[in-house]
């Protein structure tokens, strides 16, 4: 059901040599991006019609408009399952305490006598945000943007989620129950690259965004790559992942359960276990066969993920081993279940969100921590962030110099600009003083 990688016996190699030895799911954005420029630029074109055009393609839905309306967004909140409601509920008072503790202040510097420099931040002004339809439903990926986006003082918020043939070409109604719990009124129904078009170029209906932010498949991917630089991106996502470094210590039954658990997203998921003890990794190949055997989509998901090349039990010499290839590996989702994890999760410099011992499933994670779950793949963590309210924020310096400041660097300006042989920076500094630069 899952293969297995031995890297016992021989020293680990370093860097891009060990991360090459690892299981990963292959996803070419590059190839994706283009198919999705001539419907990127259908959509600059022809706007609004060409959104409907794609939904009875894409989707086999006709759409009169591609926003919601305000009545359907109370409707579906109306219908909403206590039991759900609640949940939700509880998510977002989670994620807003730790997003709200997230936010930065102004900071002044005192960097001479009448010389200061100034931090400020200040939100994006507009962002489109996306949750992701198909083969699940996530009112947890509305929570999981909308909430750092609020709480970094983002003005104008919209969100886009694909159209169900099933409900009448609105995205799903618990999108549309979690958007009316977080006070999101502005809601479209497009899926995948057309969304992120919509929102990068604006239609009739939809103003453009500074910024697209969400987990998505590889033509949301793609489409990101092709508008950064025109607008600002969260991330790349691709298949999502999880590792788990684990020694004697774990019990078996939760770390198989941990690799379904995301095995269970898409037949690309990544599912990777990182152990020094062959014992753990037979006893964890054993409990796969029954779990798998009693949940939900087996054959089209789980199976296909944990047979796949992206998902492998690694076994290792030792835990400072198995340190070093999850490190390298850069799990967007990484468990550690071994004797004193909190040291060892300490230790980890690469990785998306870290769950630290047997009662940190990344489940968890995904609806309730109140952590954000809009993570790096693909080994982005070792130079990227989870969705953060940092992202939603710009850092704006403030230079305020007096004379007297200004005139005690001049000299120094002035010779760095005439080393870089840009004699007119100095000048501009010259002119201020009656083009002498000031004695010292």
């Amino acid at each position: 059901m899952i293969s297995r990688i031995d890297l016992r016996g021989d020293a680990l190699p370093e860097g891009g040599a060990l991360r090459d030895l690892l299981p990963r799911a292959e996803f070419d954005v590059e190839a994706a991006l283009e198919k999705v420029r001539p419907i990127c630029e259908d959509v600059h074109h022809r706007g609004t019609a060409a959104l409907i055009e794609y939904a009875r393609k894409f989707d086999g839905v006709e759409l009169e408009q591609v926003r919601v309306p305000a009545e359907a967004l109370k409707a579906a909140l109306e219908a909403l399952d206590p039991a759900v409601r609640a949940a939700l509920e509880e998510s977002i008072r989670r994620a807003r305490i730790v997003h709200r503790n997230q936010r930065r202040s102004e900071h002044t510097t005192q960097v001479v006598p009448g010389g200061t420099v100034t931090e400020k931040w200040v939100p994006v002004e507009r962002v489109g945000l996306y949750a992701p339809g198909g083969r699940s439903v996530y009112p947890s990926s509305v929570v999981m943007n909308v909430v750092p986006a609020q709480e970094a003082g983002v003005e104008s918020i919209a969100l886009a989620s694909p159209p169900q043939k099933e409900f009448g070409g609105l995205p799903h109604p618990t999108i549309l129950a979690a958007c009316a719990l977080l006070g999101v009124d502005e809601v479209y129904a497009a899926g995948g690259a057309v969304a992120v078009a919509m929102f990068a170029y604006g239609t009739e209906d939809c103003l453009p965004v500074n910024m697209v932010t969400g987990p998505g498949n590889i033509w949301v991917a793609a489409a990101k790559r092709y508008f950064t630089g025109k607008i600002g991106i969260d991330t790349e996502a691709g298949p999502t992942e999880i590792a788990v470094l684990a020694d004697s210590t774990a019990d078996p039954v939760h770390v198989a359960a941990d690799l379904i658990s995301q095995a269970e997203h898409d037949p690309l998921a990544a599912a990777v276990l990182v152990t020094d003890s062959e014992e753990l990794a037979a006893a964890v190949e054993r409990e796969l066969e029954p779990q798998v055997a009693a949940t939900k989509h087996v054959e089209d998901r789980i199976k296909p993920a944990l047979a796949g090349r992206q998902s492998a039990i690694v076994l290792v010499d030792s835990l400072e081993d198995g340190l070093k290839v999850v490190d390298a590996y850069g799990a967007e989702h990484l468990e550690i279940q071994t004797a004193d994890a909190a040291a060892w999760a300490a230790r980890v410099r690469n990785a998306g969100a870290i769950f630290v011992g047997p009662w940190a499933p990344v489940s968890l994670g995904d609806y309730c921590a109140g952590s954000n779950h809009v993570l790096p793949t693909g080994g982005c963590a070792c130079h990227s962030s989870g969705l953060s309210v940092q992202s939603f924020l710009r850092g704006i310096h403030i230079v305020d110099y007096t004379r007297d400041a200004l005139a005690e660097v001049t000299h120094h300006v002035v010779t760095l600009a005439e080393a870089e042989d840009l004699p007119a920076h100095g000048a501009a500094l010259k002119a201020r003083f009656g083009w002498k630069v000031p004695t010292q």
